[in-house]
């Protein structure tokens, strides 16, 4: 006897449709499953029917093949426990048989029958309703995620016994009430710009970066802050959008990293170590998963120490700052998944921790720094819109009782910043000024006489290349942005021209 039940698998950060075929007859007893299942989905065989034993449904001793399809996908994880279990559940009477057409079936079995929770719920949830289900059945740990899809019934279950209710349309069991916006509600930030002494000008690059979604490159000595202003960057952000927070969470829910939050209702921060792979920083493996640039995808890649990555690990990263995506090729499948963050990155002003800027007690010498800075490639220091000088903090800076500007505050002007971008691009599929490609450039980035003459200049002196020239006008339309002008003045030039002086160190 024949029964189908509906499952899901990922591909990527979206999920597609499985239809887990349970075939019972007469035969040899065996187990046997089909449509490329990985070791994994293999183990359910003894997962599923050590459940069933434990409560208290007898095993059939007849043959059983289960086939996945399609076929020609390769299958992994955890989630076809549940819906397997049912396809010998049915074979026993347990419920109508008719009644699983009604349900996507999706979770992992612990041997005494409960529910685990497994990852890619809210792709799977999403499936469920672009295919007109009238519910979605799932482990009661994953709830939450799942309740960010609206207009679908989520059934979050304990246990098989509670499935087996479901299916005996028993009165007891009752889809989810999970209350979205308690769910989106922001959580308290618990760092602030306030904390940081000093650093007046670095503040406001940052502020120019958040504002635009440009990336930064912080040099400076240990201990002058970088890190901390980097952490701290998040918070001056534009809060996410629901369409953001779908993307978000659909990543974290596939990487499995949501735990118990349910969204991912704050930008990311990610900040890999040093020693980190090129497949762990863009994504790999033998059936893909998102590197950290991607769960840093609208928030924030922080990479500290930048020239002690391995120099293979930073040149991965050109093609996904450009593109927004990263598509990864194996020999079963190619992935694509989303990436737009802005890269944070920091540096000490030459390999030994000890040396300063000019004037210091200890200085660099220019062979050093060109040593030390020639691990970063031309290629992928144009692509980081702001340098920025970050010196060491004086004693009564350290010592001063007085707080700075919060971050919220600052976040205001970014935001009314953003919408001006926001406004101005409405047409095209660009949301901040870092996105603009050439045309656009041309279009919304034209000086007055003043700056197209210091913009001359910053070309023949500085050596800046075609990308750079770029960049420099779109931190400078960024800037105009935050002060609610139109025109770009030489002033707007001249402050982006110094987020650039350090191109000269470089090359």
């Amino acid at each position: 006897m024949l029964f189908k039940i509906a499952g899901a698998a990922l591909y990527g950060v979206q999920a597609y449709l499985v239809e887990v075929e349970v075939d019972i007859a007469l035969g040899v007893p065996d187990f046997v499953m089909v449509g490329l299942p990985d070791k994994t989905v293999r183990e359910s065989r003894e997962r599923v029917k050590t459940a069933l034993k434990n409560c208290g449904f007898p095993i059939t001793r007849r043959k059983i093949m289960v086939n996945l399809a399609p076929a020609d996908r390769k299958k992994e994880g955890t989630a076809f426990d549940l819906p397997i279990s049912l396809g010998l559940l049915a074979h026993l009477d347990a419920f109508p048989s008719e009644h699983l057409k009604d349900f996507l079936f999706t979770g992992e079995l612990a041997l005494d029958g409960r529910l685990k929770s497994v990852p890619g719920i809210l792709p799977a949830a999403v499936l469920a309703k672009k295919k007109k289900y009238k519910g979605i059945v799932i482990p009661k740990t994953n709830e939450k995620e799942a309740a960010l899809v609206k207009g679908l019934g989520v059934y979050a279950l304990n246990d098989i016994n509670e499935v087996i209710s479901l299916l005996n349309k028993s009165d007891d069991i009752k889809p989810s009430c999970f209350d979205v916006k308690r769910l989106l509600r922001s959580e308290k930030m618990n760092c602030d710009f306030k904390d940081i002494k000093g650093q007046k000008h670095c503040k406001r690059a940052l502020e120019v970066a958040a504002a635009g979604g440009h990336n930064v490159l912080m040099v400076g000595p240990p201990g002058a802050g970088k890190t901390m202003m980097a952490r701290r960057l998040p918070t001056i952000m534009p809060p996410m959008t629901f369409e953001e927070i779908l993307e978000a969470t659909q990543i974290y829910s596939v990487s499995g990293l949501l735990g118990n939050r349910g969204a991912v209702v704050r930008r990311p921060f990610r900040s890999p170590h040093h020693t980190t792979s090129d497949a762990g920083l863009i994504g790999g493996g033998m059936i893909p998963k998102p590197g950290d640039v991607s769960l840093a995808h609208h928030g924030v890649l922080f990479l500290d120490e930048l020239p002690e990555f391995r120099k293979k690990v930073l040149e991965s990263l050109r093609q996904p700052m450009e593109d927004g995506q990263v598509t990864i090729s194996r020999a079963s499948m190619t992935v694509t998944y989303p990436c737009s963050f802005m890269l944070v990155a920091s540096m000490n002003p030459c390999q030994d921790t000890h040396g300063s800027f000019p004037g210091s007690e200890y200085e660099c010498t220019d062979s050093q720094k060109n040593r030390y800075y020639s691990k970063i490639s031309g290629p992928l220091l144009d692509r980081i819109d702001i340098h920025l000088e970050v010196p060491k903090v004086e004693y009564k800076e350290i010592s001063s009782g007085n707080e700075g500007e919060s971050s919220e505050a600052i976040r205001q002007r970014v935001v009314k910043a953003r919408n001006r971008q926001l406004n101005r691009f409405r047409k095209q599929n660009i949301f901040c000024n870092a996105e603009m490609g050439v045309k656009q450039v041309k279009r919304f980035c034209k000086p007055d006489q003043a700056g197209e003459e210091l913009l001359h200049m910053a070309v023949d002196k500085l050596g800046f290349s075609a990308r750079a020239y770029d960049r420099v006008l779109k931190v400078a339309r960024t800037i105009t942005d935050l002060e609610g002008a139109e025109e770009l003045s030489s002033a707007h030039i001249s402050e982006a021209v110094q987020y650039r002086m350090w191109d000269k160190y470089f090359r």
